[in-house]
């Protein structure tokens, strides 16, 4: 293990590209959810004609199902990832877009809409752009998901209902969609350096609003003697699924 200089250098180090989690492979754990998002997601999409990932990301959720569907359009808003996101998804139609819509496609194109952990959803977009009886399907980050490690960071903050399910359910049903599921589950986060926490709140930015590492050097050093004492710095995430039909 580095010192703690070295870990924090390293950990700002490592490149934001696309949406891989494996750097953080013995350095930081977060449990799955029981549901098998990118399994369900590669199972419908092997059974629609058209399929629209929102956020995609660097495109990897989508880009692990065996089979996509004849048209496949995936969007993303941050330049880097969109081209991250246009190799690894060669056969799609990729496009930046931003996150809160518009988005740049016709009414009624598409048999599902996906989107792994959205930063926001646009709901009036998705029933826009779903077919009738298309459906959304979506595992989203809930709210106060890793709070610990938040206030940790900045002290205690409050936890808005910006992604609770009972927002979600209300936000669908008022663009005129029907709630099939709506799962929620707590998840346990470990991180075992400083390092990984780095690169966690550079990548993850909304889990520190604003973060820097000259910023916060005070609080990674209390971090870096908390998990030096402790052996991980625990937190929990929170996730929930859900599914929405166009009638």
């Amino acid at each position: 293990m580095g010192s703690f200089e070295e870990l924090v250098a390293e950990g700002a180090a490592v490149p934001l590209e696309g949406w891989d989690f494996s750097w953080f492979e013995g350095r930081a754990t977060e449990e799955r959810p029981p549901w098998g998002y990118a399994a369900q997601i590669a199972a419908r999409l092997a059974v629609v004609e058209s399929a629209l990932d929102l956020q995609t990301g660097g495109g990897e959720v989508t880009a692990s199902a065996p089979v996509l569907p004849p048209l496949m359009a995936a969007t993303e808003s941050w330049p880097p990832n969109a081209a991250v996101a246009a190799r690894n998804l060669p056969g799609a139609f990729v496009v930046q877009a931003p996150d809160e819509g518009p988005l740049p496609f016709h009414d009624s194109l598409f048999d599902l809409v996906i989107s792994r952990h959205p930063v926001v959803t646009p709901w009036a977009e998705v029933a826009r752009v779903l077919k009738p009886g298309g459906t959304y399907f979506s595992q989203q980050i809930g709210a106060g998901t890793n709070r610990a490690l938040t206030d940790f960071m900045m002290g205690p903050q409050p936890v808005g209902d910006e992604r609770s399910t009972a927002r979600a359910r209300a936000e669908a049903e008022a663009a005129g969609l029907e709630v099939l599921q709506l799962e929620p589950v707590a998840l346990r986060v470990a991180f075992f350096d400083v390092g990984a926490v780095v690169h966690f709140l550079r990548k993850v930015l909304w889990t520190v609003p604003g973060f820097t590492v000259e910023g916060y050097r005070d609080r990674l050093l209390a971090m870096h003697e908390h998990i030096q004492e402790h052996g991980e710095f625990v937190c929990t995430s929170t996730r929930f699924l859900v599914e929405a039909r166009k009638p």
